[in-house]
Order: structure tokens, then C-alpha cells, then sequence
């Protein structure tokens, strides 16, 4: 996921300076934990390169209602560290977390 940067670029409006929130404020960015759902969620990660890897979400942010969820995403056994990223569904597969 650390290939393919995202960018947020949500602006305060019209009326105040415009600022970024999110990932774009630096690689170790992280919305307030208060306000972060803990997750197990095992995906298929869709990498720049246009491989997939196996990868898993292990928390779920959303800013305001209405707005986008955002995932903490992490590929296994690659020893990458986990991002926060836009929940992309044509990047990031679903798999089951557990059944038969």
C-alpha cells in the first residue's frame, strides 16, 4: 500500500484557508484513537505494480457521517508498517474473516 500514496485534499470552505487533514500530513499520520473501530479484516491488496497481495485492515476510521471510510491496511509478510488509506473497493478486496 505505501506504493501508492493517497492524497486528501478536503479544504475548511470558501470562507477559511484551505488545509489538508489525513495522510497527506505525513506518513505517520493517524486520526484520534478515540474515534478509531478496531478491525479484523482480511483483504487482497491490489499494489500499483498491478500484483495482489494478501493484506488485512485492522481499524476502520470514518470523519464525519456521510463521508468516506478510511482503513489502517497493512500487507502480510512483507514487513511493511500499517497505513491509513481511502476505502478503495477496486484496490482493497474483502476476504471472510472466518466461516466455512
Amino acid at each position: 500500500m505505501a506504493d501508492r500514496p493517497y492524497r486528501d485534499t478536503r479544504t475548511s470552505g470558501s470562507t477559511g484557508p484551505a488545509r489538508t487533514t489525513g495522510p497527506a500530513d505525513g506518513a505517520g499520520w493517524q486520526p484520534p484513537e478515540h474515534e478509531v473501530e478496531p478491525a479484523y479484516q482480511p483483504v487482497q491488496i491490489n499494489r500499483a505494480d498491478g500484483t495482489w497481495t494478501v493484506g488485512r485492515i485492522n481499524g476502520w476510521w470514518r470523519p464525519s457521517t456521510g463521508s468516506r471510510a478510511w482503513c489502517r491496511v497493512r500487507a502480510l509478510g512483507r514487513g511493511e508498517t500499517p497505513v491509513w488509506v481511502p476505502f478503495d473497493p477496486e484496490r482493497l478486496l474483502l476476504l471472510p474473516a472466518c466461516g466455512t
